[in-house]
């Protein structure tokens, strides 16, 4: 089970896509439980992926350093803006198996959304945990991808700095920078060009031995060649929950305000709890492929039901780009030139959505 535990809703940024911290209504700035309850609560778990989340972790080094010393994980990941990496001593990041920094790509993308000086803090930390702390994780690029993004550049500029993997979610659903008639078109002018760019790279590296760390990709092809997904990627609800600095178990960490999420508390255990998806995912041919994409918004339909099916057709398109080449990869793995289990991405272990 993949367990993120909110360290703190505060954040010392505040990006444009998301507004900066969470209300300390909705998620406390600091955390309102003892870690002997949360100890208790992963202890019913055999093999617990505990990734660190907020608002910006690593406000609140004191309680990551204190849950890592107590708490029994089978893996340990992070999800960060990186800014404050040196917060936490470098024997804390060498236990990590896996460190997520949020960049959005080359410099002026990222420093437009994030905040001036933020690329560069980000790949200080890149770094510095590579060459000084060695780590020995895998450090993955979260990506928000915008208006200003181009697809293509900026997964190769971010793999070109020496990140392991590269996921990215679109800045959809529940923005104010375009609605869904602007954000078709961007898909359809820049985004799905980008994609088919980045796939014919992809594929063409897979004949060299070699698969891209592109997540999204390692994601698609493993459900059309290798395992298919029967739920939403990230496991939200069914295999992957939050812990929010309140104490309060949540189906997903960003819904730390939606009544729906509610999913436990850390002192009494988690609720059996069935949710739900959209009925037309049920009658969708890419169901397998996709599982739904994302929970929250099938219960947040902030860009209403015309937004819902823009951000589903820029989904199916993407498979279907990628579907088209498939079978070359296929070849690939028959023929032994790539080995099967480097296709067979979990996302629960990289605390990734999978899909975009």
């Amino acid at each position: 089970m993949l367990w993120f535990v909110i360290t703190t809703g505060r954040c010392n940024l505040k990006c444009r896509y998301c507004g900066g911290s969470f209300s300390p209504k909705h998620s406390p700035w600091g955390v309102e439980y003892d870690v002997e309850e949360l100890k208790r609560l992963l202890s019913s778990d055999p093999r617990p992926v505990v990734f660190f989340y907020g608002g910006e972790p690593l406000m609140n080094p004191g309680f990551i350093m204190r849950v890592m010393d107590e708490v029994k994980a089978a893996r340990w990941g992070i999800q960060t803006n990186g800014t404050l990496a040196k917060s936490l001593p470098p024997e804390y990041w060498r236990r990590f198996d896996v460190v997520l920094l949020s960049i959005d790509g080359v410099e002026e993308v990222t420093d437009y959304y994030r905040g001036r000086g933020v690329y560069r803090a980000v790949v200080r930390a890149l770094r510095w945990l590579k060459d000084e702390v060695k780590c020995g994780c895998e450090v993955v690029a979260r990506m928000a991808v915008s208006r200003k993004s181009d697809i293509y550049r900026d997964v190769k500029h971010l793999l070109s700095l020496g990140f392991d993997k590269v996921h990215w979610q679109l800045n959809a659903v529940w923005t104010d920078e375009w609605g869904p008639e602007e954000f078709s078109l961007w898909a359809r002018q820049s985004y799905l060009p980008g994609i088919e760019r980045l796939r014919d790279e992809f594929l063409e590296e897979a004949r060299r031995g070699r698969l891209l760390g592109v997540v999204p990709f390692l994601s698609i092809y493993r459900a059309l060649l290798l395992r298919p997904f029967d739920w939403v990627p990230c496991g939200a609800g069914r295999t992957a929950f939050a812990v929010n600095s309140d104490g309060r178990i949540l189906a997903c960490p960003i819904a730390v305000a939606e009544k729906w999420a509610y999913a436990g508390d850390v002192r009494s255990g988690p609720l059996k709890i069935s949710f739900r998806l959209d009925d037309r995912c049920s009658r969708c041919e890419y169901r397998h492929v996709c599982g739904g994409r994302c929970l929250y918004t099938h219960y947040e339909k902030y860009w209403g039901e015309e937004g819902f099916e823009a951000v589903c057709e820029v989904t199916r398109a993407t498979i279907r780009l990628l579907e088209e080449r498939a079978e070359e990869l296929r070849e690939l793995i028959r023929l032994g030139v790539i080995k099967a289990e480097q296709l067979d991405y979990e996302p629960t272990l990289d605390s990734t959505e999978a899909i975009p």
